[in-house]
């Protein structure tokens, strides 16, 4: 019986999270639950699942809550703020931890979960983004399970020799291919890319997201936060590391050896296929998800990214070139822009030449420890902050 907490339970990660969970109660029991503040869909989860613990960051949805679930004659605890998002990482009992709270604010407590040697899930790629040398380091000393459930992450994971130990060359590997849909606006004229609107940017053609990662996916910034998180998890460099435009997502990387083998792993666009891999691994269990139809897919297309279309992903790529600070500035100045994009204050194309902006106008430090980490990722929100009040003038 695995015990687990979930962060982000009230997202589209953590609902399927519980989903995968519900169909196997003799392996899973939920400890505890957290949301930022989706108040309703959480206390029904809480009665579903009857966790000891949920967490929620807005104080005054904490206390509507905790009345709600004493009316219900539920023994669920409730907690609240950062601090609480860590305490239930950290619960001796707790064995598992899904990381799936979007954003920098997944940080604290997934890093948390690390250095108490949990077996983590790891959904919030900010977490390798932001502190991957720091997060990294905590896997290692503690001891602590890293299995990624990032769609691609998790397909690679399963595409490389069993007990890989960091080291592409010994192993055998050429290069790995992470896939890429393309999101909404792959075939969209350029010149009509300024004027489209959030919920444009939100329609993803195969995956159901929210909208944060919808946009980042509109972009491509999201296949470059992906970039910098595969260099971390399988110690592959820039130039390892090639993305691949595949609109069916049905292959979800694949991994390229000497050899000239190229191994790949399929299955229907759903998120619920990594998680149970990673909830049961190394076991497989079943997901939920539909069985592949080949002939109902017939046929897969690749292309190679178009940078002047996807500039996102360019400055990935020269972020983590350029190591340091320089992801956790990206990801920062990432963030600030596409909230005003989704509050609309500035167009699509702005979301680029904001991080451009804020890129070229922080230098680049090492990162020692998360302090390092938090400080960059506060200079460069405040930089974009600047930049995106110059660009409403």
């Amino acid at each position: 019986m695995q015990n687990l907490t979930v962060l982000g339970s009230t997202g589209s990660i953590g609902g399927s999270t519980l989903d995968v969970v519900a169909r196997h109660p003799d392996k899973f029991r939920i400890v505890a639950l957290t949301a930022h503040r989706q108040l309703d869909l959480l206390f029904r989860q809480c009665i579903q699942f009857n966790p000891r613990y949920a967490v929620l960051l807005d104080e005054v949805a904490a206390v509507q809550l905790s009345k709600m679930l004493r009316d219900a004659a539920s023994s669920t605890e409730v907690l609240c703020g950062v601090d609480a998002l860590e305490q239930v990482c950290v619960l001796p009992e707790v064995d598992t931890v899904m990381a799936a709270i979007v954003g920098a604010a997944g940080l604290r407590p997934t890093l948390a979960a690390a250095k108490a040697g949990k077996k983590i899930l790891l959904a919030n790629k900010e977490t390798l983004v932001m502190a991957g040398n720091v997060f990294m380091d905590a896997v290692r000393a503690s001891g602590s399970a890293l299995l990624p459930i990032d769609s691609e992450h998790n397909a690679i994971f399963q595409a490389m020799p069993r007990g890989y130990d960091g080291d592409m060359a010994a192993n055998g590997i050429k290069r790995i291919l992470l896939t890429a849909s393309g999101g909404p606006f792959r075939n969209t004229p350029l010149a009509e890319l300024q004027a489209v609107t959030p919920d444009q940017a939100c329609a993803h053609p195969n995956w159901v997201m929210g909208r944060k990662i919808s946009v980042d996916s509109a972009s491509m910034m999201n296949k470059g936060l992906e970039v910098i998180e595969a260099h971390w998890l399988f110690n592959a460099s820039a130039d390892d590391i090639q993305v691949v435009i595949h609109p069916q997502s049905v292959i979800h990387s694949l991994v390229e050896y000497v050899d000239g083998s190229v191994i790949a792993q399929l299955g229907n666009p759903d998120m619920r296929t990594p998680i149970a891999y990673g909830l049961a691994y190394p076991e497989r269990i079943d997901s939920g998800v539909g069985a592949l139809d080949l002939f109902k897919v017939a046929t897969l297309d690749f292309v190679a990214p178009d940078y002047e279309r996807f500039p996102c992903l360019s400055l990935a790529y020269q972020a983590l070139r350029a190591a340091g600070t320089a992801p956790a500035v990206l990801n920062a100045a990432n963030e600030i822009a596409v909230a005003a994009f989704l509050d609309k204050r500035i167009p699509f194309l702005s979301i680029p030449r904001v991080i451009a902006a804020v890129l070229d106008a922080l230098p680049v430090s090492t990162v020692c420890c998360l302090d390092d980490v938090l400080s960059a990722d506060a200079a460069a929100r405040h930089a974009a902050q600047l930049q995106i009040q110059q660009l409403s003038k």
